[in-house]
């Protein structure tokens, strides 16, 4: 398939600076590798230049003993070799160190809380804001302690003159039922008003730009339905294996790891309805909505709209890597998905018969993640005495990492041809059309946490919800029989069983290496 690219030009305008409202941020879990590989680097780029937030302090919390000097040391050098930093100088740092501070204790130790509580009167004694954001950087067996902890010191009221928030990072349970746990646990101590449940996926540029794609062009909004539609396919590929992160995958797999949250979350912003305006509940209303309307699935729809998968050894970038059983820390025996691929189908009006692919794996020939809208082809032959009897469909792709962007391809006539056709390509990039600098997902996130913007966080019955549709998956495949494992080479495109279910309907993935690249 050849193809041409014609670059969207866009406009500069006078972007209002964002900036957080004062608080105290309160990591749990400083030391931990969030905090250095993505938090440190966020609030490093907020407290710089024309997004300085005032009064802006941070406190790290960790097992680790070590004084503020150490701790800023420390998350000097984790700034630094972040990628997600976007221009590091001394004097900058010098500045946001000066916020930052450390606190040792031990979250299970209930006699941590009031020295934490005589903390923040010490430093709000000298100066720093009466808000407090509170930051879950914790596995998620800690969250009862430090719950319960901060709630026993009266640390969580929100009240006039000073607020509290929680962000809690996911996972948000492993399956419905502790997921209704969870919730109930943080309802104790916090209002759904004050709880911020956050998914990075969704303070991505691309990913907020889906709506205003959708529901801001009346080019595309009058054709999102299942007349023009044929299909949807999601994918997120990553290159990488389990890395360092063995124990927790051998815990949870794919299908929990990305499906049960960042993939639902791209498939509902794809697929809801118009909400009547862009705040938090009426946005969150409609993808709730939206959850609820995918068709649940029994035992025998698992068996036939869903794949697993786990690589073998391979080879990816010229290299050799090893399988998923021959990573330390994993079982030699594993039955844990490093691959899953779901077909869902959302029973209303707008979206029946649409099918909505969905696919996560590790160790894949390319790191990609994208949404593809696969439109109809045209009614009619109309060329089919030429040399290509069948154009190709429309597709517009939503490009969400590693270049984030959109494109759309169609059938343009070749020249000195008798009306034969080929398919041509048109593509906005973020990066190539913009003079802002983007901020990362964190940034942006933790920035509408300090403003008390909850849309791109989900809520209590959203989150019930997506378990809802993958919790009758888990348990299905841990009572059939495992596939034969490994079933996909490291470096390819997943699974062959993944290709068959689509082709079963006329479908197909889009390929991690499309022909000609």
């Amino acid at each position: 398939m050849s193809a041409t690219t014609d670059v969207i030009s866009e406009k500069p305008v006078d972007t209002p600076i964002r900036k957080g409202e004062s608080c105290i941020l309160v990591i749990f879990g400083a030391s931990g590798d969030l905090t250095r590989r993505k938090l440190m680097s966020a609030l490093y780029n907020m407290s710089c230049g024309a997004t300085k937030t005032e009064r802006f302090e941070v406190l790290g919390i960790g097992r680790t003993k070590m004084t503020d000097e150490v701790f800023r040391v420390a998350m000097r050098e984790a700034t630094i070799s972040s990628k997600e930093t976007r221009e590091f100088n001394e004097s900058d740092w010098k500045d946001f160190s000066e916020r930052l501070f450390y606190f040792e204790g031990d979250p299970t130790d209930e006699a941590m809380f009031p020295r934490l509580a005589g903390r923040l009167k010490d430093m709000r004694s000298s100066g720093a804001s009466a808000n407090s954001l509170f930051y879950l950087s914790t596995p998620p067996s800690l969250a009862p302690a430090i719950l319960h902890g901060i709630g026993g010191v009266g640390l969580t009221a929100s009240e006039e003159g000073r607020w509290s928030r929680v962000i809690v990072e996911k996972p948000f349970g492993r399956d419905l039922a502790s997921a209704k746990a969870l919730n109930s646990l943080v309802h104790e101590v916090f209002e759904e008003s004050q709880i911020y449940r956050i998914d990075h996926y969704l303070g991505k540029e691309t990913v907020q730009n889906i709506l205003v794609f959708r529901f801001g062009n009346s080019l595309f909004e009058p054709i999102w339905n299942r007349n023009y539609i044929d299909f949807v396919s999601i994918t997120a590929a990553e290159t990488l294996g389990v890395e360092n992160r063995a124990s927790f995958y051998e815990e949870t797999g794919a299908l929990r790891d990305m499906i049960a949250n960042h993939l639902l979350q791209l498939l509902t912003l794809t697929a809801m309805e118009p909400p009547i305006s862009f705040d938090a509940d009426a946005v969150r209303e409609q993808k709730v909505q939206l959850l609820k309307s995918i068709r649940p699935m029994k035992a025998e729809d698992v068996a036939q709209r869903t794949v697993r998968g786990q690589y073998g050894e391979g080879v990816i970038n010229g290299k050799k890597v090893q399988a998923y059983r021959d990573e330390p820390g994993v079982k030699k025996d594993s039955n844990i998905e490093t691959y899953a691929a779901v077909e869902f189908h959302v029973d209303n009006w707008r979206w029946e018969g649409v099918p909505f692919y969905v696919r996560a794996g590790k160790r894949l020939g390319r790191p990609l993640t994208e949404i593809t809208i696969h439109l109809k082809r045209t009614p009619h032959a109309l060329f089919s005495r030429t040399k290509r009897k069948h154009v190709d469909p429309n597709v517009i792709t939503i490009r969400i990492q590693p270049t984030e962007g959109i494109s759309m391809s169609f059938e343009a006539k070749r020249v000195r041809s008798h009306m034969e056709t080929r398919t041509v390509t048109m593509d906005f990039s973020y990066s190539s059309n913009n003079t802002e600098v983007a901020q990362t997902a964190y940034e942006a996130l933790i920035l509408d946490a300090m403003q008390g913007d909850a849309t791109l966080f989900t809520r209590k019955d959203e989150v019930e919800a997506e378990w809802q549709l993958i919790t009758p998956i888990e348990e299905a495949w841990q009572k059939g029989p495992p596939p034969k494992l490994p079933n996909y080479a490291a470096g390819s495109d997943g699974p062959a069983a993944a290709d068959e279910m689509l082709a079963r309907n006329g479908h197909h993935w889009h390929k991690l290496f499309p022909q000609g690249e």
